[in-house]
């Protein structure tokens, strides 16, 4: 339903009146150069200092602070550690959102930058090295940058600018029950004002300079899948005086594989099913009487996911109750797909084309199985999240390490790229009349 009445608002919004005086693109470049320093600056701190969902105390502040140096309403703690600014122009008109996520990842560093974090976190109770292995550093110091821009143009400005950093946007911590965009709209972040569009980017493996999105389906929506199994211990060398759940859990990565290779129609959309841990024992000749196994799914159909959901349960309660075992199977979302709208997107393509050059950006890019929970603002209100081609100079971007990896190592050259096309997609955006 929030689908037809988001595309029938946009149409209205997108053809209401006649434009307003445009800031030139030449004003924009300039201003970004004159930012660029202190992007680049902002980007080498963050990186150093990377923080853990819902634990990004500092980066709010630096943040924070920034914003409010702008002259910008700032309010702190939306989402725990998530911040709004919120910039008026000087005349009245309509309402645009930008946003950034800012959390970094439980992951040790190998990117050999004279920067690189030494940093460590609590993630499940444990101390861990944290690094920014998915380009939320990049992302902060973008919208930062942009905000410096918007600010010094608000004299030329009708409307308002709404900038969104958000926290956890990898997902909710261990026992947390929201992620970080879901919290943050709970606690009112697109409320008063409330945008009429919000629009988000991250940097990925690709060619320097590209700019790449799809209308409606084009990030999957994200799953976590846990299983526990639980059978009886025993000796290692007396398997049949026992229930064998290791070898269960064998068959259980069998089953969910095959499941998906096997009754999911690939021509459709694109779905993939991992068991990425399996937990269990703790001597080389003991049986051990559970195991524990998560993994992620990641779909672009409801219907579909849920009857995989529906048949993947069924199926792994047979295999433990074939070996003897008991079964628990249990999914929680994590994030929703990211469904640009059509109208939006549509409007969006010359925009960036401004921003990024002829023959940089590609508005039909095919869908992308990793997850963003950008899509939970998507669910409030329309929005379009593009992606920014990223690869290191010399680097085959089909062969640049990719997001979450200990080498992920974003050009910083994209920096102004991404600041320019936040500026020019809120000033068009509002210059519409």
């Amino acid at each position: 339903m929030h689908r037809l009445f988001a595309a029938s608002t946009m149409a209205l919004l997108l053809a209401a009146g006649a434009a307003q005086a445009q800031v030139d693109t030449a004003s924009v470049d300039a201003a970004v150069q004159r930012v660029l320093p202190e992007v680049v600056a902002w980007r080498r701190d963050f990186h150093q200092h990377p923080e853990l969902g819902f634990a990004e105390a500092r980066s709010a502040g630096v943040i924070a602070d920034h914003l409010r140096s702008l002259g910008l309403e700032v309010r702190t703690g939306v989402g725990k550690t998530g911040v709004i600014g919120v910039l008026r122009g000087a005349r009245p008109g309509r309402t645009v959102a930008l946003r950034a996520d800012m959390d970094a990842l439980p992951v040790q560093e190998a990117t050999g930058l004279a920067f690189a974090s030494s940093a460590t976190g609590t993630y499940m109770g444990n101390t861990v090295p944290v690094a920014h292995a998915c380009g939320h550093d990049m992302h902060m110091a973008m919208l930062m940058g942009a905000a410096e821009v918007l600010a010094g143009m608000k004299d030329q400005i009708a409307g308002t600018v709404v900038f969104v950093f958000q926290p956890a946007e990898e997902g909710a911590p261990p026992g947390e029950p929201k992620g970080g965009a879901a919290l943050m709209i709970a606690e009112g972040a697109l409320n008063d004002p409330k945008p009429e569009a919000i629009f988000g980017l991250h940097v990925v493996p690709g060619r320097l300079g590209s700019v790449f999105y799809r209308p409606e389906g084009f990030m999957a929506a994200s799953d976590r899948v846990d299983i526990r199994l639980t059978g009886k211990q025993t000796h290692g060398a007396w398997p049949w005086r026992g229930v064998d759940v290791i070898a269960v859990a064998g068959q259980v990565v069998e089953t969910v594989n095959t499941l998906t290779a096997r009754t999911v129609d690939p021509t459709t959309t694109p779905t993939v099913f991992t068991i990425a841990t399996i937990n269990a024992g703790v001597r080389y000749n003991i049986i051990p009487d559970s195991a524990t196994l998560s993994g992620t799914l990641r779909t672009f159909d409801t219907d579909q996911r849920d009857a995989l959901v529906a048949r993947a349960e069924t199926a792994i309660d047979h295999v433990a109750e074939a070996y003897g075992a008991t079964a628990e199977f249990g999914v929680r979302q994590n994030a929703a797909l990211v469904f640009n709208d059509p109208d939006l997107s549509a409007w969006l393509a010359p925009v960036l084309t401004e921003a990024a050059g002829e023959g940089n950006v590609n508005p039909a890019t095919p869908p992308t199985t990793v997850a963003e929970d950008f899509s939970y603002f998507q669910q409030v209100i329309p929005g379009v999240f593009y992606h920014l081609g990223a690869s290191p100079d010399g680097v085959d971007p089909a062969t640049s390490a990719p997001n979450h990896s200990p080498e992920f190592s974003p050009n910083e050259k994209v920096l102004p790229l991404g600041v320019k096309t936040h500026v020019l997609t809120a000033l068009r955006f509002l210059e519409r009349s």
